[in-house]
Protein backbone atom coordinates (compact mmCIF):
# COMPACT_ATOMS: atom_id res chain seq x y z
CA UNK A 1 0.00 0.00 0.00
CA UNK A 2 1.36 3.50 -1.08
CA UNK A 3 0.81 6.00 2.03
CA UNK A 4 1.13 9.50 2.08
CA UNK A 5 1.21 10.89 5.64
CA UNK A 6 1.88 14.64 7.36
CA UNK A 7 1.21 16.12 10.62
CA UNK A 8 0.98 19.63 11.84
CA UNK A 9 -0.98 21.37 8.82
CA UNK A 10 -1.86 24.05 11.55
CA UNK A 11 -4.19 26.09 8.40
CA UNK A 12 -1.64 25.98 6.23
CA UNK A 13 -3.06 26.66 2.48
CA UNK A 14 -0.17 26.12 0.77
CA UNK A 15 1.09 23.23 2.46
CA UNK A 16 -2.99 21.52 1.68
CA UNK A 17 -2.55 22.21 -1.63
CA UNK A 18 0.81 20.26 -1.71
CA UNK A 19 -0.86 17.31 0.05
CA UNK A 20 -4.07 17.37 -2.27
CA UNK A 21 -2.31 17.25 -5.72
CA UNK A 22 0.07 14.24 -4.00
CA UNK A 23 -2.64 12.04 -3.11
CA UNK A 24 -3.51 11.13 -6.84
CA UNK A 25 -1.02 8.17 -6.15
CA UNK A 26 -1.81 7.50 -3.24
CA UNK A 27 -3.84 4.32 -1.66
CA UNK A 28 -4.19 6.10 1.76
CA UNK A 29 -3.83 9.37 3.78
CA UNK A 30 -2.63 9.40 7.30
CA UNK A 31 -2.57 12.68 9.22
CA UNK A 32 -1.12 12.78 12.47
CA UNK A 33 -3.04 15.88 14.00
CA UNK A 34 -2.45 19.31 14.95
CA UNK A 35 -5.22 20.44 11.61
CA UNK A 36 -5.96 23.71 12.87
CA UNK A 37 -4.84 26.24 15.37
CA UNK A 38 -5.65 26.89 19.25
CA UNK A 39 -8.76 25.24 18.49
CA UNK A 40 -9.75 26.86 15.86
CA UNK A 41 -10.43 27.03 11.95
CA UNK A 42 -11.19 23.31 12.09
CA UNK A 43 -13.95 23.10 9.46
CA UNK A 44 -11.75 25.42 7.01
CA UNK A 45 -8.87 23.14 7.56
CA UNK A 46 -11.10 19.75 6.44
CA UNK A 47 -12.49 22.21 3.53
CA UNK A 48 -8.45 21.92 2.42
CA UNK A 49 -8.26 18.70 2.76
CA UNK A 50 -11.66 17.59 1.29
CA UNK A 51 -10.25 16.70 -2.38
CA UNK A 52 -8.05 14.34 -1.36
CA UNK A 53 -8.10 11.68 -3.78
CA UNK A 54 -7.69 8.65 -1.27
CA UNK A 55 -8.85 8.49 2.12
CA UNK A 56 -7.81 10.13 5.33
CA UNK A 57 -7.55 8.51 8.28
CA UNK A 58 -6.45 10.80 11.15
CA UNK A 59 -5.82 11.20 14.80
CA UNK A 60 -6.32 14.44 16.92
CA UNK A 61 -3.59 16.51 17.68
CA UNK A 62 -3.54 19.09 20.76
CA UNK A 63 -5.24 21.67 18.92
CA UNK A 64 -8.41 19.88 18.50
CA UNK A 65 -10.51 17.34 20.24
CA UNK A 66 -11.36 13.88 18.80
CA UNK A 67 -15.15 14.94 19.33
CA UNK A 68 -14.61 18.42 17.40
CA UNK A 69 -12.52 16.70 14.55
CA UNK A 70 -15.18 13.50 14.36
CA UNK A 71 -17.63 16.62 13.27
CA UNK A 72 -15.84 17.86 10.85
CA UNK A 73 -14.61 14.96 9.21
CA UNK A 74 -15.97 14.75 5.24
CA UNK A 75 -17.06 11.29 4.24
CA UNK A 76 -13.91 10.05 3.21
CA UNK A 77 -12.00 11.19 6.62
CA UNK A 78 -12.18 8.66 9.62
CA UNK A 79 -10.84 9.74 13.20
CA UNK A 80 -8.65 7.42 15.21
CA UNK A 81 -7.90 8.34 18.97
CA UNK A 82 -7.64 5.02 21.07
CA UNK A 83 -8.93 2.83 18.27
CA UNK A 84 -7.76 0.75 15.29
CA UNK A 85 -8.26 0.25 11.85
CA UNK A 86 -7.96 -2.45 9.14
CA UNK A 87 -7.36 -0.59 5.60
CA UNK A 88 -6.80 -3.30 2.94
CA UNK A 89 -5.14 -5.56 5.29
CA UNK A 90 -3.10 -3.17 7.24
CA UNK A 91 -4.33 -3.03 10.77
CA UNK A 92 -3.58 0.65 11.87
CA UNK A 93 -4.32 1.94 15.62
CA UNK A 94 -4.23 5.29 16.33
CA UNK A 95 -4.07 7.78 19.26
CA UNK A 96 -4.26 11.67 19.21
CA UNK A 97 -3.58 14.50 21.68
CA UNK A 98 -0.08 15.98 23.58
CA UNK A 99 1.43 13.23 25.95
CA UNK A 100 2.77 13.76 28.24
CA UNK A 101 0.84 17.04 29.85
CA UNK A 102 2.77 20.39 29.00
CA UNK A 103 2.21 23.97 30.15
CA UNK A 104 0.89 25.27 26.98
CA UNK A 105 -2.11 26.26 28.88
CA UNK A 106 -6.51 25.34 28.60
CA UNK A 107 -6.55 25.71 25.07
CA UNK A 108 -4.28 22.62 24.40
CA UNK A 109 -6.15 19.02 24.26
CA UNK A 110 -3.65 16.39 26.51
CA UNK A 111 -3.66 13.40 28.42
CA UNK A 112 -1.74 11.70 31.18
CA UNK A 113 0.80 8.64 30.25
CA UNK A 114 -1.37 7.24 32.37
CA UNK A 115 -4.34 7.85 30.91
CA UNK A 116 -2.51 7.17 27.10
CA UNK A 117 -0.82 3.71 28.44
CA UNK A 118 -5.16 2.25 28.67
CA UNK A 119 -5.70 3.52 25.53
CA UNK A 120 -2.85 1.80 23.96
CA UNK A 121 -3.45 -1.51 26.08
CA UNK A 122 -6.30 -1.83 23.80
CA UNK A 123 -4.19 -2.28 20.82
CA UNK A 124 -2.55 -6.14 20.49
CA UNK A 125 -1.58 -5.87 16.97
CA UNK A 126 -0.35 -2.80 14.38
CA UNK A 127 1.10 -2.62 11.45
CA UNK A 128 0.67 1.08 11.44
CA UNK A 129 0.84 3.21 14.62
CA UNK A 130 -0.26 6.60 14.42
CA UNK A 131 -0.27 9.17 16.94
CA UNK A 132 0.36 12.92 17.40
CA UNK A 133 2.83 12.66 19.80
CA UNK A 134 6.54 11.07 19.18
CA UNK A 135 7.50 8.53 21.88
CA UNK A 136 10.08 9.17 24.37
CA UNK A 137 13.84 9.98 23.35
CA UNK A 138 13.02 9.64 19.63
CA UNK A 139 11.74 12.67 17.47
CA UNK A 140 10.90 14.34 20.64
CA UNK A 141 13.51 17.21 21.46
CA UNK A 142 12.62 20.90 21.82
CA UNK A 143 14.89 23.86 20.68
CA UNK A 144 16.47 23.63 24.12
CA UNK A 145 17.09 20.46 23.66
CA UNK A 146 14.71 19.02 26.06
CA UNK A 147 13.28 15.41 25.69
CA UNK A 148 9.59 15.40 25.72
CA UNK A 149 7.71 12.55 24.25
CA UNK A 150 5.68 9.64 25.64
CA UNK A 151 6.65 6.92 27.50
CA UNK A 152 3.74 5.39 27.05
CA UNK A 153 3.92 5.43 23.22
CA UNK A 154 7.45 4.28 23.60
CA UNK A 155 6.39 1.19 25.69
CA UNK A 156 3.62 0.53 22.98
CA UNK A 157 6.34 0.96 20.44
CA UNK A 158 8.24 -1.75 21.79
CA UNK A 159 5.93 -4.02 23.03
CA UNK A 160 3.98 -3.51 19.36
CA UNK A 161 7.09 -3.40 17.11
CA UNK A 162 4.65 -1.95 14.28
CA UNK A 163 6.56 -1.76 11.14
CA UNK A 164 6.07 2.38 11.21
CA UNK A 165 5.30 4.46 13.86
CA UNK A 166 3.96 8.04 12.71
CA UNK A 167 4.04 11.02 14.81
CA UNK A 168 4.40 15.06 14.76
CA UNK A 169 3.97 17.76 17.23
CA UNK A 170 7.53 18.55 18.37
CA UNK A 171 8.10 21.14 15.27
CA UNK A 172 11.70 21.43 15.93
CA UNK A 173 11.86 17.48 15.48
CA UNK A 174 9.71 17.59 12.25
CA UNK A 175 11.61 15.20 9.78
CA UNK A 176 13.73 12.81 12.19
CA UNK A 177 13.24 9.62 12.25
CA UNK A 178 15.18 6.44 14.12
CA UNK A 179 14.27 3.21 15.13
CA UNK A 180 12.88 1.13 18.04
CA UNK A 181 13.57 -2.47 17.57
CA UNK A 182 12.37 -2.97 14.10
CA UNK A 183 9.81 -0.08 14.19
CA UNK A 184 10.34 2.90 11.96
CA UNK A 185 9.73 6.42 14.01
CA UNK A 186 9.46 9.53 11.72
CA UNK A 187 8.33 13.07 13.55
CA UNK A 188 6.39 14.07 9.89
CA UNK A 189 5.54 17.57 9.90
CA UNK A 190 3.18 18.97 7.04
CA UNK A 191 5.43 17.95 4.38
CA UNK A 192 4.54 15.09 1.86
CA UNK A 193 6.38 11.88 3.00
CA UNK A 194 5.76 8.53 0.93
CA UNK A 195 5.69 5.09 3.00
CA UNK A 196 5.06 1.58 1.02
CA UNK A 197 3.67 -1.05 3.53
CA UNK A 198 2.92 -4.44 3.10
CA UNK A 199 0.33 -6.17 5.64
Amino acid sequence: MRILAFSDLHLSRARAADLVAASVDADLVLGAGDFCGFREGLAEAMEMLADLAAPLIMVPGNHETAEELRAAARANMRVLHGQGQEEQGLRIFGLGYGIPLSPFGDWSVEMDEDAATLLLDRCTGADLLLTHSPPKGLADRTATGASVGSAAIRAAIERLQPKLALCGHIHESWGQEGRIGDTLVVNLGPTVHWYEVTP
